[in-house]
């Protein structure tokens, strides 16, 4: 066993697999998310504060992962924003609405407090938007827990 360090524990890229890779580009452009210039056309790039959401053609990625492509249908996960205040989870749902997202949960409650509502990509894939008075967003968007 080495006594070197060991890195964290950590994601780098989150590869969502889409039917329409334009289609999902310009969906993602649409609520905000800024396009990184790499990929060349066949793939698309969004940096979110540090970790990467990349979005490839979804034969191309069950190719590269020597497995068979699936459709979404249902939900099996979510990718979360958290935001600042309650005001800006309404916008943000308003936004995936307007670009042509599916809205799963208008903001409402949830049991731990706050607000959050679920909105899924032209994919299917689902994105909660949440406010939680029990963390405090960095500036770099990373996640802090309050201890109080």
């Amino acid at each position: 066993m080495s006594s070197e360090p060991r890195a964290a524990m950590g994601v780098s890229f989150i590869t969502l697999g889409v039917s329409d890779l334009d289609r999902s580009r310009r969906f993602y452009e649409s609520i905000g998310f800024v396009p990184e210039p790499k990929g060349g056309g066949e793939v698309a790039f969004f940096n979110l504060s540090g970790l990467v959401l990349a979005l490839y053609p979804r034969d191309e990625l069950a190719k590269d992962a020597n497995t068979t492509a699936g459709e979404v249908d249902g939900i099996v996960s979510s990718l979360s924003q958290n935001v600042d205040s309650e005001i800006e989870v309404h916008e943000r749902m308003d936004r995936a609405r307007a670009a042509g997202g599916r809205i799963l949960r208008e903001p409402s409650v949830p049991p731990w407090g706050g607000l959050r509502g679920y909105f899924a990509d032209p994919d299917g894939f689902a994105w909660e938007v949440a406010w939680n008075p029990g963390i405090d967003l960095m500036e770099d968007g990373r996640v802090r827990w309050r201890t109080t």
